[in-house]
């Protein structure tokens, strides 16, 4: 059952409230900071455009909510675009960390932007939360102390992708991923899925995420004759190939990994080119359709709520960066302030209930999205709805 606005209305207060706690036992106490700035490194022009600019309407609407909570802390934000470009997020971020009132840091979808800045940000011991997809801005754990991830994982998407394939009883697929890191890590995940799952891949082919035509690379794989095609990339993209294998001829089930949720509801030629696709992702993509009969799906569709009456409509991974925000107060409330060494400690050892689902980092695994937080989306008539 699809909740009415007046069922949203009467949950939103409350809920907004509950996900401003986070949800998180150890907040409790008073927090120790009258103010935290949060600055954040987003790709606002570039490539990854409407990724970045999500975030960042994300990150002000969650701090505009947490500014509206009596007796909390005031957010504020310093945000900053990197225009998909390495070397000028790498002067973005050390900038950030020669602002002593910086307390924690959230960059983008690039994790090429934050893997060149490693240095700077263990050496300003700069507390840093990634929403990119790839898994190198974590691991190795040991060389990346003060970062963490709140995207959803390579090795999760690629196990709900591959189970979805196999279970549709599909033999033979075609994989196009991009060229940077997170297409190399879907890339080798999917391929050892497959493998595990006795599905045969029949072709790879990666493209460059600013790749401006991509009809011969994609035809190349049609040609193929594959009877499915899996998709690993960022919405634009994502939606650019699903075009292109129409254009090609392939008339087969298209397959999209978590990186490809963007807006709800999809127009043009996208339109028609994913109708019927299958895309792995957070159920908070489709809550205004999903019974909010618990404290954390309240939170999640009043934060559908909310988003979607100031900007229009929903973007899917608006949500990594509001819990991205939660994260950072929740643990300045526990580390009795923004001192580096402990926000980091803090941070590791946070758990949420967040708005796009369970969060859990430890010590050893700063990758936080649990992966029950998958679930099976279909594209029908124009938007996305959770899978029958």
């Amino acid at each position: 059952m699809r909740p009415t606005r007046a069922m949203l209305a009467v949950v939103t207060s409350a809920a907004l409230l509950a996900s401003a706690a986070g949800c998180d036992s150890a907040t409790t106490e008073d927090t120790a900071a009258a103010t935290i700035l949060i600055a954040a490194d987003l790709e606002l022009t570039g490539s990854a455009a409407s990724v970045g600019n999500a975030y960042k309407q994300a990150l002000e609407l969650k701090r505009d909510q947490l500014n509206a909570v009596p007796g909390g802390p005031r957010i504020e934000l310093d945000i900053k675009d990197n225009r998909s470009d390495s070397k000028l997020s790498a002067q973005n971020i050390t900038g950030f960390a020669n602002n002593s009132n910086v307390a924690a840091l959230i960059t983008g979808a690039c994790a090429e932007c934050l893997i060149d800045s490693l240095q700077t940000i263990t050496d300003r011991k700069l507390p840093t939360i990634s929403l990119s997809p790839s898994s190198d801005v974590v691991t190795p754990v040991a060389e990346r102390q003060f970062v963490f991830k709140l995207a959803s994982n390579p090795l999760d998407n690629a196990s709900a992708l591959v189970s979805e394939i196999a279970s549709s009883g599909i033999g033979r697929f075609g994989l196009v991923t991009t060229t940077d890191a997170y297409g190399k890590n879907m890339r080798e995940a999917i391929t050892n899925e497959a493998a595990n799952a006795n599905v045969r891949k029949v072709g790879d082919r990666p493209i460059a995420p600013d790749e401006s035509e991509v009809d011969t690379s994609i035809a190349q794989v049609v040609a193929l004759q594959p009877d499915a095609l899996v998709v690993a990339a960022l919405p634009d993209r994502a939606q650019e190939v699903a075009v292109s294998a129409r254009k090609a001829g392939f008339d087969g089930p298209i397959y999209f990994d978590a990186a490809a949720a963007g807006d709800l509801f999809l127009s043009g030629e996208a339109k028609d080119a994913t109708e019927g696709a299958t895309m792995v992702f957070s159920q908070t993509l489709t809550i205004d359709n999903v019974i909010a009969n618990t404290p954390a799906k309240a939170s999640r569709a009043a934060w559908f709520s909310e988003y979607t009456s100031r900007y229009g409509t929903y973007y899917g991974p608006s949500s990594f960066a509001a819990d991205a925000v939660q994260v950072i107060v929740n643990s300045v409330n526990r580390a009795g302030g923004t001192n580096g060494d402990a926000l980091r400690g803090a941070i590791e050892t946070a758990q949420l209930d967040g708005l796009t689902g369970p969060i859990r980092l430890t010590p050893t695994n700063h990758s936080g999205l649990m992966p029950q937080t998958l679930v099976t989306l279909v594209a029908e008539t124009g938007r996305w709805q959770l899978k029958a």
